[in-house]
């Protein structure tokens, strides 16, 4: 298999402390198909419309999804899970343990055709796309990690949803990611990702 790009994609909206949040996900384009990286919201809930104001946008285009990982199992980074019944999803086994009420949206987490495929800590997943395990958001994120002809990429869900701690290194977990080296870092709810200079 291999990599050909990057894309991310914006799934929805959704409201934080007054201000509307993007909620990004990623395509991983291969030769062999579309490697899918979270899968944002696909509808809402009168309970998510109260408390976040979901803001859904159009179905991106994505070609032959082959598997999708998920960074975590909240509601807006899994709550298009349920398209894909049957396709191979990669998810931290402590992350699928804590996937319960009132933290997790169980009924999105869990459905009829569900295929989750238990990764235990940092793992190869495919020729050129490993995950990175980052907790501390919730009890089993992933970043995952792509390597690309411009250099690493790191597609880091919520590993933090400030870009100022991305770039201080303020977590241990985003100490990891800043020991890859990157070429370029993205963040679930940033438009624009870091690239950071080395000298």
């Amino acid at each position: 298999m291999s990599v050909n790009g990057v894309r991310p994609l914006h799934f929805c909206d959704v409201t934080v402390g007054g201000e509307l949040w993007p909620v990004f996900g990623w395509a991983i384009d291969t030769d062999d198909g579309t490697i899918l990286v979270d899968t944002g919201m696909i509808d809402s809930t009168p309970s998510l419309d109260a408390e976040w104001g979901p803001v859904l946008r159009p179905w991106p285009e994505l070609g032959d999804v082959i598997a999708v990982v998920n960074t975590h199992l909240h509601f807006d980074h899994c709550g298009g899970n349920r398209r894909f019944a049957g396709t191979p999803t990669y998810v931290q086994r402590t992350e699928l343990e804590a996937a319960v009420e009132p933290d997790y949206l169980v009924e999105w987490v869990h459905f009829n055709g569900e295929s989750y495929v238990e990764v235990d800590g940092d793992a190869q997943l495919f020729d050129g796309v490993s995950v990175l395990f980052t907790p501390g958001h919730s009890a089993g994120h992933q970043a995952v990690v792509v390597e690309t002809g411009d250099g690493l990429v790191v597609l880091g869900g919520d590993v933090t949803y400030s870009m100022r701690e991305l770039i201080d290194g303020a977590t241990p977990s985003i100490l990891r990611v800043h020991r890859l080296r990157p070429r370029r870092v993205y963040l679930a709810h940033h438009e624009r990702p870091w690239e950071p200079e080395y000298s």
